[in-house]
């Protein structure tokens, strides 16, 4: 199970994945700086740990390190609500009570994903019996 991110993690993460390339310590550090006060060390150490905890890859730029993140933040999402669902003591239930929190825009963007997702039976989501969707 991932752990979930703390917040300075999440926060150091989110501008990686946001910015979809190998950023380093001082990118991050002059963006984390317009909403809060932090030190240069603070974010090698958040970007050291993420690194031994295998969140980010990290290679050398001179004498710094350029760090990309190993996947995507809907990854990340998608395990942490896996390993919530699989923790229940009565998934069905979780996720009646997950579906009822959802926006109309959430329930939407559920719906499309079903249309996409095979579930194991060899047809796409929504698809009547013996109907392949086109």
């Amino acid at each position: 199970m991932p752990r979930p991110l703390g917040d300075l993690e999440d926060a150091v993460m989110t501008r990686v994945w946001e910015w979809n390339r190998p950023v380093t310590v001082r990118e991050v550090l002059e963006d984390l700086r317009s909403d809060r006060s932090i030190a240069y060390t603070t974010v090698m150490t958040v970007l050291d740990n993420l690194h031994q905890k295998g969140w980010v890859r990290r290679e050398r730029a001179g004498r710094a390190y350029r760090y990309a993140a190993v996947s995507t933040r809907a990854a990340y999402s998608a395990a942490l609500m896996n390993d919530a669902w699989a923790e229940s003591d009565n998934p069905a239930a979780a996720l009646v009570a997950f579906f009822g929190m959802m926006s109309p825009e959430q329930t939407a963007a559920l719906r499309d994903a079903l249309r996409v997702v095979d579930l194991g039976d060899g047809q796409p989501a929504g698809a009547p019996e013996g109907e392949a969707e086109v």
